[in-house]
């Protein structure tokens, strides 16, 4: 049962990166665009997201919560050393939701619109760089172990271990990863006059998203990041990534020729094919702290619980995967079954 656990977790992370990492970028499309573009923007993300966007952030909870029953060690861990920045990414995501709503219900047009806009924009910005900045935090190997807490500093503990130049730049990573794939998907949604926008943008995030990506690699190889080095040797997670190069070749063709489907397809396997390169780069040791490496399977939860837990999950998985579907496929999200 522990692989059913397992597979959710992964299952759930991949869903949040794809449906969440594409809500943030609409965000940050709409931050890098200009005046008139904005606002064409703005209608498009609303009109496409509005009715679904909530949807998307359930996948975070569910990850969290699989970490909570099933890996306490981990959970108590990262919830620790790693509190500052995830209380900011949950402030970061109320903010952008609130401001999402009020910025298109408010009846009352004035100064307060460019509070809304501006709150949407810059929480769509930080929040994607923080989860990235999280994610560097937990493999960087600046995490402290709770029973070595008093050793250090408030500092080295809990803004250290994040707060540094590897996580800023697996944050900015993240961050060109999710306006990839917002600009991408928003090309099916644009009429043909504005098509040629979310090109344009799709292009420059592609490009971003490469030279970041070579940046973070480069510093961590020369500054001797274990995750880095293990991630350069595992055959798996070069051949994942090689395999994404190759798929820019496709996603581009089917972009030029406005094929919908086919382009969201590779664009989200591209996406799927870096993240899961990460993931199994150095599982299960995926936390690395000063202490050492630590196994996500080290410290599992007793089998009755993993047991429950996974029935739980299959049961939830059976009602909610269908309801999901139906739902992006009523507001147009899902194009496979349109004629």
């Amino acid at each position: 049962m522990i692989y059913v656990v397992l597979f959710f977790l992964a299952f759930s992370l991949f869903l949040y990166v794809l449906l969440g990492g594409a809500d943030f970028g609409a965000g940050i499309v709409e931050l890098f665009s200009s005046k008139e573009n904005q606002q064409i923007t703005k209608k498009t993300i609303y009109r496409v997201m509005g009715p679904i966007w909530e949807a998307n952030h359930i996948w975070i909870i569910i990850v969290m919560v699989i970490l909570w029953v099933a890996f306490p060690v981990y959970f108590n861990i990262i919830m620790i050393s790693l509190h500052i920045p995830l209380t900011l990414i949950l402030i970061g995501i109320t903010l952008r939701g609130v401001s999402f709503i009020f910025r298109h219900y408010d009846a009352v047009v004035d100064e307060s619109q460019k509070i809304y806009n501006g709150l949407f924009r810059f929480s769509s910005v930080f929040t994607p760089l923080l989860l990235g900045m999280t994610f560097g935090g937990v493999i960087s190997g600046s995490i402290i172990l709770p029973e070595h807490l008093s050793q250090y500093n408030f500092g080295e503990v809990y803004i250290a271990s994040w707060f540094n130049i590897f996580s800023l730049l697996t944050g900015i990573f993240f961050s060109a990863l999710c306006a990839f794939l917002s600009a991408t998907l928003l090309i099916g949604e644009a009429d043909e006059a504005h098509e040629k926008i979310y090109r344009r943008k799709s292009a420059i995030a592609t490009i971003v998203v490469v030279l970041s990506g070579s940046i973070l690699i480069i510093y961590g190889y020369v500054n001797d990041f274990v995750f880095i080095k293990d991630f350069i040797q595992n055959p798996y997670s070069i051949s994942l990534i090689g395999a994404s190069a190759l798929v820019l070749i496709p996603l581009w063709i089917h972009i030029r020729k406005g094929h919908k489907i086919l382009s969201r397809f590779y664009a989200g396997l591209q996406v799927v094919m870096i993240i899961a390169a990460a993931m199994i780069a150095h599982f299960p040791y995926v936390l690395i702290t000063k202490q050492g490496e630590l196994s996500l399977l080290e410290g599992v939860a007793p089998d009755s619980v993993i047991r429950v837990l996974g029935i739980s999950l299959i049961v939830g998985g059976l009602v909610i995967l269908p309801g999901l579907f139906h739902l992006l496929k009523s507001f147009k999200m899902i194009k496979v079954l349109e004629p």
